[in-house]
This record gives C-alpha cells, structure tokens and sequence, in this order.
C-alpha cells in the first residue's frame, strides 16, 4: 500500500470510494445484521486509513462518508432548521372503547358507512427522541430533532453518528428529496452496559433509556454521541419529491428497501379484533422486548384517507397513540401544597415518599382541584395507589383507607392565595377557586412570563423558569417587554448580567443572541404567548387567521360595546362568536383582556420591541375561496361536515357557526333551516354541496 503522501489526487479518489464503500459494508453487516466478517482490529484499520486519506485531501471528502460516525468536533450550541412539513404530536387513547371511537370518528369525517373496512397500521411506539433526517438524491444531508413542532435543533453532525442511518439509500434511483422521520432510543442491555461503564468512573448514571437517548443524541460533542449505543428506527415522512406512497404498509416496506430501518413489529390490521388482539400480544411480550414501547402507534393505513382526514390542532385525525396500561404502586403522602398557576388558578399538589413507577422516580402528583381531594377523600398520611397516566403523568388512584393514621383528618382548602395572601374566588359551576391578586400576585407573574417564553410561544433558549424568578426577585423582568430591553438596560448598568453567580460573558452574550432571535413571531403564537385564559394555540391560530393582524383584532375587539346586552347586537360580536370553535366564552375572556389597560400598556411596549407577522398560510393562488368567510348548514353526505370545514380552512377560506352580513357563501344541504333563511334575507350566495363539491374539487 503506498504512503498517503506519494499519492496522486486521481490515486486518492479512487481509494477514498472503495474505503468508504467497504466500510459502509461493514457498517451494514455488523449493526443491521449482526453478522461481522472482519476483525474489530482490520475495521479500525481501514477507517485509520480513510481518515488520513480525508485529512490529506480534505476536498476528497464524501457527504457520506463513513469517517463521519466517529463525530465532529464539539458545536458551541445548536443551531435552528425550520421543517416545512411540521412534525405533529399525537392524542392518546387508553382502551379498546377511546380506540373504537377513534375509528369511528375517522369514519363520520370522511362519511363512510360503519361497515366500511378501514385498515389500520399499529406499530410499536418507541420510548425516545423523535428525529427528522433529509436526503437529497439518496445522501443524507441535515437532520434535526422535533423541537416544537415548526422548528428543531440542527443535529446532522450527531445522527450522522448513529450506524442505523445510512449516509446514503441503497438505490441508484433515489428520490429527489426524502425526509424521513423516526425514533432514536437505546436497547435496554446497552443502556444497563453504559451506565456500568459510567458508573465505575464515577461519571453521570442515567435514569433510564430514554432519557440516556435524548441525552447522547444532544450533545454539543459529537464525538460523545458517536461512543453511545444509540440505535433508530424509521416510521413516518415530512418533504417527499419523487415518491408518494399508497399504504402506510408500502412505506415501511420502501423504507426497509432502501436501508432504512423500521420496526419488525408493526401489523396491518383489518378489524378493531385484529387491532386489539395485537395490542394485547404486544403488550404481554413488552418486557422481552429488547427495547422501551409505551404504546402503539394507530394509523389509517390509506394515504389518500390520511389526506382527506388532515389534522386538527397539532395532531392527525388519522393516527392515535394507543397507550398501554400504566404500572402502579404504592406510597405515602407526606404533605399537600398549593400552587398558583398563570392564571391564579390555585392547584393541589401531593407530596410523596419517593416510589419507583414505571421506571422513574415519583415524588409529587396533582390532585386537581378541591373536588378531586373530596372525591378521593386523600389526607396527609394516607398510602396512596397511584401510577403514571399514559406513563407520564403521576396519578392518584385511590386511598388505602384501611393503613390510615388515627389521627388524620380532612384537607381544608384555602381560600385565600398563599403567595400573596389575596382572597380566593370559586365561581358557580367552576371546579377551581382563583386568586384575584392578579398582577399583583408574584407567582401569577412570574407563571405568566414563564408562558410567554415557553416553547410554543416565544421560544427564547436560554430563559428558563428558575431564571424567570431571580430576574423578577430583583426586578430586572417584571413584564414582557422588560425581557426585550434586557440588553441594553444591563449595557448601561454597573451590575452586569455577567457578573450575577452562575453567569458570565459568554451564557449573558448568548442569552442576548436568544432574545434578539425572537423579536420576530407570528401572530398564533404571539397570542398564545399573552397567557389569555382559554386562548390554547388552537384557538390563537384560529383568530390569526380570521383577523390577520393584531391591530385588527384589537380594534374589532374596541368596537364591542359593553354591556353585555348591546355586544349580544353588534356585529362586530356576532362575526367573533361566529368563528368556528369561538363562543362567547372565549370570546368574554378576550373583550376582559382587551380592556384591562394594563394589558393595553404591555401590547404597545411590546409592538415597539418585536414585529409580529401574520400566521403562515397554505398555497391558496388557484382558491377561488381564499380570503371567503363561509357557513355550513344541513345534511352534507358527498363529504361530511367535517371534512367539508376542513377543506375550506385548507384552502384559505374562514368557517363561521353563524351567518351575518360578512358572510360570502353558505352550502346549505338537506334540513337546512334558519341559517338558510337568514342568508337569503341577507342576499348571501348559497350552493348546495354537490356545488361546493365540484368548486373545490377543481383547486390544487
């Protein structure tokens, strides 16, 4: 073999191709199919030398190459990818009935008969990090980790990492552009193996799998991702170009062609029979399994089903997870404590003797509310069942009555707030007693700006909760838009933020860089980051939508007028409670919002400090109904109510409940009544849905 410096670059590139094609051969043989034919020693050798190569020619470089899964060096921090497909959580179902209902509703949204078969897709849901993986033209180029759902963390450098992932697909007919989403995790006996290694140095001791997964996988230093077990499999798609599967079942099966792994697991299932004879097999062989599940993941199995069905809120109407039956045990309850929320809602939370559920370590679980203290009859020194709902969420089950203290007596709850010593208020039909210190509470306020940083709303990196606190302890944030002139009141300051204990040049710098990320946000989020009480992000990116920009709401909301018998007539009030999911309810809360003037006083500082832009919306150039603000009425059975509203949104259009003078179109099917009849009295255009069918049919 000759000396790496004697080599002309011609000699280079071709044994820098046959290296790396040999030694992603071996890479196949020895992590997919557990079937090595070298010797460690050899593997290391031939990577030695494709390294030296590499560094001699670093122009020579492959995006695929093998040298890649021993790490690059150390990042200073993650940086950000947006997915053009958004990566979707799912909702949950507990048992055969919440699962039965799930297929059921699939089948009233897409208006077929009972007796229809639907194919559903059950796969095992993995215990670990969701992860996003690019290729374009069948090389891996960037991948990135969940984050909220819009945007993730940059960790193409450590999953490249990870032998499972192929730095390219075993096609000569790749697709354009593949983004495959998946599952990182760690197989039980290699986790149980790393924490022996670290233990015996002294070093960090993981809790479980998962959490040494999500761990390992974000790490600045990717040569540390690269010393961990991690393992993946593939599952779902975001941004596709050159392939479109048929079958949630033909996916899988492409994926596997294409080296991509996938669990052995799944099962195509044809009846609710199949479906829960497989959740009951897989759940009797959970813990000889070689890895975590705490579930199954449902899905319709028809692609153009999954389509038509679209999603709701931040989750599919196409797929559920199916969670298993949650472990118990038992514990003491040493002491109740109160805690004040956001929105001053006081909750009841149990302290317990630390017990071991499911894997982790439970001191402390919610009672909810008075009610749920009442109904359990839990007192401080009960043993208490409890478990971990869905394998999350600590849970008291129920009291052992028959082990309680003599002297026990029941929990009185407060009525005044223990933060800040306000009175307590429990309006009639509500379950939660409120404190009514408002603002002038500490913890609402802190709470408060602890949601308006959260992920889902501002997402600025760096501020956590424990910081929110020390700031608002010595007034450097008290509201807001203190948190965006944080920099340049600490640049004209004595007492730097570098200075402060646990900070210094580097984490203030960074936190400033954070801040001045997210002077940029959309309208939904900047709503939701307002902490308005039943104003979810559903609902924020519902009145993004309907109004456009913040000034539009706010003066649609001024022109309400107050009493409430003169709003119940205003036009303006009638379009609001008119939007599809928005009552008066909701409605109330933000007419109380928009006119406390405090809350005035913060919109007005915050708009000098940040630009807020409106929601992004779906190509609508070819929508004859973009813009259209559109009402439903009767029977529709060529689509369904639900599917037809659906539509419409996705094709830019604005659904309303009720019809008004700002109505554009009513599809009116059989039975169709008094909303009828006001549109004609208001001269609205009506369709039927035979009409409406055909109108939207004809737009892509």
């Amino acid at each position: 073999m000759k000396e790496i410096a004697t080599l002309s670059r011609q000699e280079a590139v071709a044994e820098i191709e046959a290296l790396s094609i040999e030694l992603q051969r071996h890479d196949t043989l020895y992590h997919r199919d557990d079937a090595p034919v070298i010797s460690d020693a050899d593997y290391d050798a031939l990577k030695r030398r494709l390294l030296a190569l590499e560094e001699q020619f670093p122009d020579l470089r492959r995006l695929d190459s093998p040298s890649l899964r021993v790490g690059a060096p150390a990042a200073t921090g993650f940086g950000k990818v947006r997915h053009k497909v958004p990566m979707l959580s799912l909702d949950n179902a507990f048992d055969a009935e919440e699962t039965a209902e799930f297929v059921a509703r699939a089948r009233r949204f897409l208006s077929l008969p009972e007796d229809t078969i639907l194919d559903i897709l059950a796969e095992p849901k993995i215990d670990g990090l969701s992860f996003s993986a690019r290729y374009e033209d069948g090389v891996f180029v960037r991948a990135a980790t969940r984050g909220d759902g819009q945007e993730g963390e940059d960790i193409t450098a450590n999953l490249a990492t990870v032998a499972d992932l192929p730095a390219r697909l075993k096609t000569s007919t790749p697709p354009r552009i593949l983004e495959v989403r998946g599952e990182v995790y760690m197989r039980r006996d290699d986790f149980a193996a790393l924490n022996s290694r670290h233990s015996a140095r002294g070093g960090k001791v993981f809790a479980n799998p998962r959490n040494a997964a999500a761990g390992s996988l974000r790490q600045l230093d990717a040569k540390i991702t690269a010393s961990r077990p991690l393992r993946l499999f593939c599952y779902a798609w975001g941004e596709l170009d050159g392939f479109t599967p048929e079958t949630h079942k033909g996916w899988l099966d492409q994926l596997q062609a294409w080296g991509l792994p996938v669990n052995p697991e799944h099962h195509l299932c044809r009846t609710l029979e199949d479906v829960e004879h497989f959740a009951a097999d897989i759940y009797a062989r959970r813990a000889d399994l070689p890895y975590d599940i705490d579930g199954l993941v449902l899905k319709v199995n028809d692609v153009a089903l999954q389509k038509r069905l679209g999603f709701v809120a931040r989750a599919p109407r196409w797929a559920i997870a199916r969670k298993f039956p949650s472990e118990q045990a038992q514990t003491r309850l040493r002491s109740i404590e109160i805690q004040v929320g956001r929105t001053g809602v006081l909750t009841p939370v149990a302290h317990l003797e630390p017990v071991t559920v499911g894997g982790v370590v439970v001191s402390r679980a919610t009672l909810h509310n008075e009610d749920e203290i009442r109904r359990l009859d839990v007192r401080v020194g009960d043993l208490v069942t409890l478990q971990r709902a869905g394998d999350v969420i600590p849970q008291i089950l129920g009291v052992i009555t028959g082990q309680r203290p003599a002297d026990s007596t029941p929990f009185v709850f407060p009525h005044t707030c223990p933060e800040c010593g306000a009175t307590a208020t429990r309006e009639d039909g509500a379950v939660a007693w409120r404190c009514t210190g408002g603002l002038t509470c500490p913890t609402q306020a802190t709470e408060r700006l602890k949601h308006f940083v959260s992920r889902n709303a501002f997402d600025i990196e760096g501020l956590g909760g424990k910081h929110i606190e020390a700031f608002f302890a010595d007034a450097l944030i008290r509201t807001p838009q203190d948190i965006f002139t944080l920099e340049a009141r600490d640049r004209a300051s004595l007492s730097k933020l570098k200075n402060r204990n646990g900070w210094g040049p580097a984490s203030a710098e960074k936190l400033f860089d954070s801040i001045n990320a997210r002077r940029t946000i959309t309208l939904d989020r900047f709503l939701f980051a307002l902490g308005i009480p039943q104003v979810g992000q559903a609902t924020a990116r519902l009145l993004a939508r309907h109004y456009g920009s913040l000034g539009t709401l706010l003066d649609t909301l001024d022109s309400i007028p107050g009493p409430d018998e003169e709003a119940r007539l205003s036009e303006a009030w009638l379009t609001l409670i008119g939007i599809e999911t928005i009552g008066p309810a909701v409605a109330q809360e933000l007419l109380a919002f928009a006119r406390e003037p405090h809350n005035r006083d913060v919109l007005r500082a915050l708009q000098a400090e940040i630009t807020i832009l409106p929601v992004e919306e779906p190509d609508t150039t070819h929508s004859a109904i973009a813009g259209k603000t559109i009402v439903f009425t009767g029977t529709l059975t060529r689509m369904g109510r639900a599917e037809a509203k659906a539509k419409a949104l996705a094709l830019g259009a604005k659904v309303a409940g009720s019809v008004s003078a700002k109505t554009d179109l009513v599809v009116a099917g059989p039975g169709a009544g008094s909303k009828l009849k006001q549109a004609e009295a208001l001269g609205v255009t009506i369709m039927d849905e035979d009409s409406f069918f055909d109108l939207v049919s004809n737009m892509t």
